[in-house]
């Protein structure tokens, strides 16, 4: 028997993703799919691409309480943050579905912090301390046994991935780090705005939420806390900015090194961490955005300037893929006892 898969707001861009690679899966086969906005609408119309690929019965997108009433084995939340977590209890409260949430509502452990950055009270703080942070090759043993996942935000994990092995061996220095990044126009979602229009976007570079602003932050430093056993990364800044491209992030994280630490420490610790990852490869030369379009993987490469024991790491994925719903499907791989390959190749 294949596992059965729902998915939460399946006419967005990640859901759609998930669709693509679900298709595509040898051991799932899709249950349902669901949406707030158009219940109702032929799947099909929403996304002309898999009108020949999708049974009649997923033609039909069904209500969130029609889903509700269902037992899949797997369910993906891709609703905004606030409406997952409300909409999650009754897969919960029974024994046979696990959930991997896609928005933001379980990345952040600590209630104030949520509060504060999403500007919500959290629908269901007492679930927190059972939800691990789904960076796969990170808590890979907490997502395997767990009943929800909370899945990375896409810039969280284009940075996390380089520095959690690098702070957990100490060759870095928790203070002072900088991230630089550059997403492409869906990562600001389906649902158009003044800036993702093509005329506002098109031939133009910009910043947004700089410094301290992005909603990615909190996430980041909390994790990244917890690598560096505690510390404060309370001074870390990070810039994202919008490129004119489909898809594709790319983060340039500036770093000081630990004393007595250099370049040949952080290719160890990077190695050790990473030399057995399927989806994580080490390069001597620069990665770019196109060499990770439409895969799961994460580039990274490392260079140290000869003066001032700074390290600089670049690091690119694609948002849409290893930043969502790749990174989805791999925890699901994960969690069913799959390989966690399946489907992602």
């Amino acid at each position: 028997m294949k596992i059965q898969v729902g998915i939460l707001g399946a006419t967005g861009f990640t859901g759609a993703e998930l669709v693509g690679f679900l298709l595509r899966h040898p051991s799932a086969e899709i249950a349902w799919l669901s949406s707030e906005s158009q219940v109702g609408a032929d799947y099909g119309k929403v996304y002309p691409q898999f009108a020949h690929r999708i049974s009649d019965k997923l033609r039909t997108l069904i209500s969130i309480p029609a889903a509700q009433a269902t037992e899949p084995d797997i369910v993906f939340s891709c609703l905004p943050h606030a409406a997952s977590a409300d909409s999650l209890a009754p897969f919960m409260a029974n024994a046979k579905t696990r959930i991997i949430d896609l928005s933001a509502d379980f990345r952040i452990q600590e209630v104030a912090a949520y509060t504060a950055t999403y500007e919500h009270q959290h629908p269901h703080p007492e679930w927190l301390p059972q939800v691990p942070y789904g960076l796969t090759e990170i808590h890979r043993d907490l997502i395997r046994k767990a009943k929800l996942v909370a899945n990375p935000g896409c810039y969280s994990t284009s940075i996390l991935l380089p520095l959690i092995p690098l702070l957990k061996a100490g060759v870095i220095e928790a203070t002072g780090i900088i991230a630089d990044s550059k997403s492409g126009v869906s990562g600001m979602g389906k649902k158009a705005t003044e800036a993702s229009h093509y005329i506002s976007c098109n031939e133009s570079f910009s910043a947004y939420k700089i410094g301290d602003q992005h909603r990615h932050l909190p996430e980041i430093r909390e994790q990244l806390s917890a690598a560096a056993n505690g510390a404060s990364l309370n001074d870390m800044l990070f810039t994202p900015h919008l490129v004119p491209m489909e898809r594709g992030i790319l983060s340039t994280i500036y770093t000081r090194f630990a004393k007595g630490k250099n370049l040949s420490d952080s290719q160890a610790a990077l190695t050790a961490a990473y030399a057995r990852e399927e989806f994580v490869r080490l390069r001597r030369d620069l990665p770019r955005t196109a060499e990770v379009a439409r895969t799961n993987e994460c580039h990274i490469s490392q260079y140290a300037p000869a003066e001032g024991g700074t390290l600089i790491i670049v690091s690119v994925l694609d948002n849409m893929v290893k930043g969502a719903s790749g990174q989805a499907l791999q925890n699901m791989n994960l969690m069913c006892g799959l390989d966690e390959t399946l489907g992602l190749r």
